[in-house]
């Protein structure tokens, strides 16, 4: 009998019809084993006979056993003859459970898209069923409302097989329109507020973070702070409204100290809400005011002199221009490239935070010696040192320069460039000491230096990450 038996009321249900039928086949059974035996016995080829059937039952019983061997006796794994659980699985063994197709189990690559889609019910239903079929994984959704239809941006795991052209063909069967694909990277599954607090509290930090913190919101863009004022003419720049502007790919944000932020994003429209995040960034670092990190870094020199590495800022203006005035006229123009009495009215703009980073070289008595900007210039960034005639030739400039790279290292910046004259050799053997790929271009005197900075870079501690003082020795 079978060993699944129905059950009433908790236990087994007998049938008599059962019981004849099993007792007929027993029956039939003795009676046909008994001619069987007759016909052996009694025949004129019994023994043949006999022997013939002993060699079929050998060989079959051995097909038998090699094929059982071969093929099993266990279900399939979506059949295993057993009732449906309750969330749609079927019963079967936890091998089998685990068992994926083996395109899921191979490697995956982070994509994000972003697609236009009508506003009505049932679009964006639309839009996962096809990723779904696609075997796209979507991680994380943001909308984004439009006067007509909606913005949707994801964050897709696919499988590495699957080209974006095909997602993208997939998204455009299903009602997307305008639909951008980038590949995505492990920073991206940071969820949008976390991201979004994180950037406010650099920004809170730092106000040299707002360029920084802006592109990390916004993504691949490019981003131009125009001060109020031409720092070499004096002349007045183009403002922006109060209230900022948005014309399709381009926005313009009034920046706090009365200048321009103009940031562009080549094919892809910003929408209402990014323009509202980057205004409400903008707003906060204009509530904060100017601030910068106050922490230092005290070095000792080769000689025994010790000096103190901070950043600065506009404060510093009138430190800075005490230095200019310390400085050869030849240093000056290596420098800034122009005439020796302009070099004053270009500090207010190279201090600001709003248009890099400035780290300020201090001697004991609190005297600036040494200038390094790091300058923010769009999708470039550029590196610019000054270091007073008696300082020289003692390490501070490749001092500057290393920690302003490891800056532009950890701003995500994938090259720096310093323009200065074919005859500052110093300046050169600096950007050497790096030990980084450097591309040359020199037009009429000028040289221009481009580092890459794909290449791990000299590694120098920033102490005002770490909101603490320390002392190590500057090496000539």
């Amino acid at each position: 009998m079978s060993d699944v038996t129905r059950a009433k009321h908790g236990r087994p249900v007998h049938h008599w019809r059962r019981d004849v039928v099993e007792l007929a086949a027993l029956f039939t059974a003795v009676a046909v084993a008994d001619a069987v035996a007759n016909l052996i016995g009694h025949g004129p080829d019994g023994t043949a006979l006999l022997i013939i059937s002993a060699v079929v039952l050998v060989a079959t019983a051995g097909f038998h056993t090699w094929w059982a061997r071969r093929h099993g006796h266990a279900p399939p794994a979506d059949d295993t003859g057993a009732r449906p659980l309750a969330g749609g699985r079927r019963a079967g063994t936890s091998e089998e459970s685990a068992a994926v197709p083996e395109s899921l189990a191979g490697a995956t690559t982070l994509w994000r898209m972003r697609t236009t889609v009508k506003d009505a019910p049932g679009s964006l239903a639309a839009l996962c069923s096809a990723l779904a079929q696609q075997r796209v994984d979507i991680l994380s959704l943001q909308t984004h409302p439009l006067a007509e239809g909606t913005v949707d941006e994801f964050l897709l795991r696919a499988p590495a097989e699957l080209a974006a052209s095909e997602m993208t063909r997939a998204v455009s069967l299903a009602g997307g329109t305008e639909t951008w694909t980038e590949r995505a990277d492990a920073h991206d599954l940071v969820d949008a507020p976390t991201r979004v607090l994180g950037l406010a509290t650099r920004t809170a930090l730092d106000a040299a973070e707002l360029p920084l913190a802006l592109r990390q919101l916004l993504g691949r863009c490019t981003i131009r702070s125009l001060p109020a004022k031409s720092p070499g003419s004096g002349r007045a720049e183009e403002s922006a409204p109060v209230e900022g502007a948005l014309e399709g790919t381009v926005m313009r944000l009034r920046a706090p100290e009365g200048g321009v932020i103009t940031v562009e994003r080549p094919y892809l429209p910003f929408t209402p809400t990014e323009f509202a995040r980057a205004r409400a960034l903008v707003e906060l670092d204009a509530r904060l005011g100017p601030r910068i990190p106050r922490s230092q870094d005290v070095l000792t020199l080769p000689e025994g002199n010790a000096i103190s590495l901070r950043r600065a800022d506009v404060g510093d203006l009138e430190a800075a221009k005490a230095m200019h005035e310390r400085c050869s006229p030849r240093t000056l123009s290596m420098r800034y490239h122009g005439p020796v009495g302009d070099a004053d009215r270009y500090l207010n703009h190279l201090l600001s935070p709003r248009f890099g980073r400035t780290l300020a070289v201090q001697t004991a008595s609190g005297r600036i010696v040494g200038l390094g900007h790091l300058l923010w210039d769009g999708d470039e960034t550029e590196i610019a040192l000054l270091v007073e005639d008696d300082w020289q030739r003692r390490g501070i400039g490749g001092e500057l320069l290393g920690r302003l790279v490891t800056m532009a290292v950890e701003a995500s910046c994938e090259s720096v460039y310093a323009v200065t004259q074919s005859s500052n050799t110093g300046m050169v053997a600096a950007m050497r000491g790096l030990g980084l790929p450097l591309d040359y271009q020199i037009e009429e005197g000028t040289l221009v230096i481009t580092a890459r900075l794909d290449a791990t870079p000299v590694t120098s501690r920033l102490p005002y990450d770490e909101g603490q003082r320390g002392e190590r020795v500057v090496r000539d």
